[in-house]
């Protein structure tokens, strides 16, 4: 995520996150969530004229947006998609025998800033607008067509499990009764009908934060892009190579965390079996602890505030 304000480009835990790749003048680096290229911009100042980059975005805006910006730098590649496909967009930047390896791969998780602050995209209760929150306009189904149809039952669950929204129940009951009478369309309506929803405020946090975090998630298959995304990252990299990871709510922070960890090894292989060969081109060796953003920079990009940022190294065994 980025926070933007006009004409300026603020990418989260930017230094930390560049340093933390061990930049290589030579190298090969993937930048999963381009946006608008903040991470992208330092990745190439500390490369030579030998490194490349690939910047990988399913908005067709920050596609668009790199073509006029950073065009002329014939070290970077700009291809939409999904970083779950990196492997397939790798292959189509570097073409040639074998998988090109990378020496870092770095995935900036959750919504841009462009995004939420066009009210034409739907992401934000901040401004009124169609009810779409897809990264992808291009793409799949509207928050607004999925409410349309969904079931109470799904509704709930949803908001909850993606949301952590404890009145989720009550929410999915009345957007039911809600679409009886027409269907929601914009997110000014979706807002003002989770706020009659939930009892009373939390400090500093509007009522229907943890509904649309639910909605923009499940449209965009956010977390499951997430799962697939860190298995494909730890197959291009090289041994010695390093995976960064900024997540933004606990949801993506855990998967990151436990696959980090190696969890979904341990939980798909029984104790007295050895690790299945997929398993060992998967381990990884954190590198520190959890980074955060400093009191400046929440200051300077409230945004940034719940930003987490995890890094890992593949080991040399792990090189097959």
């Amino acid at each position: 995520m980025t926070g933007e304000q006009g004409r300026s480009h603020l990418s989260v835990l930017l230094d930390e996150a560049v340093d933390a790749l061990c930049i290589t003048p030579a190298g090969r680096y993937i930048d999963g969530t381009f946006g608008r290229g903040g991470h992208a911009r330092a990745i190439l100042e500390q490369l030579g004229q030998g490194g490349a980059v690939l910047g990988i975005d399913r908005d067709p805006e920050a596609i668009a947006s790199a073509a006029s910006e950073l065009g002329r730098d014939s070290r970077l590649t700009v291809l939409q998609g999904d970083f779950a496909d990196m492997e397939t967009l790798a292959a189509r930047a570097w073409p040639g025998p074998g998988a090109p390896l990378v020496d870092g791969v770095l995935l900036d998780l959750g919504v841009s800033s462009p995004q939420l602050d066009d009210p034409a995209r739907g992401f934000s209760f901040q401004h009124d607008g169609p009810l779409d929150m897809r990264m992808n306009p291009q793409a799949g189904v509207s928050a607004a067509g999925w409410l349309a149809g969904a079931k109470e039952q799904d509704i709930a669950r949803v908001i909850y499990e993606y949301g952590e929204e404890r009145h989720s129940r009550r929410i999915a009951r009345l957007l039911v009764e809600a679409r009886r009478e027409k269907p929601l369309e914009t997110t000014a309506e979706l807002a003002r009908l989770v706020a009659r929803a939930v009892p009373g405020r939390e400090p500093g946090k509007h009522p229907a934060t943890r509904t649309f975090q639910a909605l923009r998630i499940l449209v965009n298959g956010e977390l499951d892009q997430v799962q697939q995304g860190l298995a494909a990252a730890v197959r291009l990299l090289r041994a010695g190579g390093r995976l960064v990871v900024i997540s933004f709510h606990s949801l993506e922070d855990r998967i990151v965390k436990r696959f980090i960890r190696g969890d979904h090894v341990r939980v798909s292989t029984p104790r007295h079996l050895p690790l299945p060969d997929t398993a060992a081109a998967w381990c990884l060796r954190a590198v520190g602890r959890a980074v955060r953003p400093g009191a400046a920079e929440a200051a300077r990009n409230p945004r940034a505030r719940s930003a987490v940022m995890r890094v890992a190294e593949k080991l040399e065994e792990a090189a097959a």
